[in-house]
């Protein structure tokens, strides 16, 4: 009877990992931030760590978060809520982009920002190729909270202007230095990645609307969901400024 008991301990033990491991996988053994409580401890100890909602925290940006919706590569919605987040560092620095931009009467467009690791493990399983997707060996810097997809659109009639490519393009022509393009795609291009580039923002070559926030690689890698970020506001969880 105590074998027993002790086999049935052990199985329903292993049960339980296994669930654990498939509501936050982790195949390759990283560092991730995979719970609310380890996320607090980060921001308290750092307040640079807090994961900021970019539609509140930024006036006039809009979001088109094409991940929460079957408009993307995937043909199917892989956020349950669409949502942009980045870090605080970067959030400030993309809000100093949207006030530049709101002076020559233009604004951004987000399409993604904070992506949840399980979204890169998805995106790999679907596009084994690392010029268009992040390898999920390493993680994506959208699982560090530092990563922004963006376009340019009038301010006033909130059309996105010209680019070379519609948004997750994987063609060459979405390369941000790719030649063979229009002269109006190949200005606004210039101007998105120069205004970027001017508050600490670096163009992904591959990818024209891809910029990476410099001193990305001091920020973990996360695999929190929209909802855990969103559910604790009241209770004081850091997700403002």
């Amino acid at each position: 009877m105590k074998n027993i008991t002790l086999v049935f301990v052990v199985f329903l033990t292993m049960l339980i990992q296994s669930f654990g491991q498939t509501k936050k996988a982790n195949p390759y053994r990283l560092n991730i931030v995979a719970n609310m409580e380890d996320y607090r401890k980060l921001c308290i100890l750092d307040t640079g760590n807090r994961l900021i909602d970019l539609e509140q925290a930024i006036p006039g940006l809009k979001l088109d978060i094409r991940y929460a919706t079957s408009n993307n590569f995937t043909h199917k919605p892989v956020y349950t809520s669409a949502h942009a987040f980045m870090r605080k560092p970067a959030a400030e620095a993309l809000r100093n982009v949207q006030a530049e931009l709101i002076s020559r009467g233009m604004a951004l467009k987000v399409f993604d920002a904070y992506r949840p690791y399980a979204a890169t493990l998805l995106f790999w399983d679907l596009v084994k190729d690392t010029l268009f997707v992040a390898s999920p060996a390493s993680g994506s810097r959208h699982n560090r909270g530092c990563a922004v997809d963006v376009t340019l659109i009038n301010l006033k009639t909130g059309i996105e202007l010209e680019m070379p490519t519609s948004y997750d393009a994987f063609t060459r022509a979405a390369g941000a230095f790719y030649d063979s393009i229009t002269p109006p795609a190949r200005m606004n291009r210039g101007l998105l990645i120069e205004i970027m580039s001017k508050y600490g923002f670096r163009v992904m070559d591959s990818e024209w609307w891809h910029f990476d926030y410099q001193g990305w690689d001091r920020f973990q890698l996360m695999d929190l969901s929209f909802e855990e970020l969103l559910a604790p506001r009241a209770a004081g969880t850091p997700s403002g400024w």
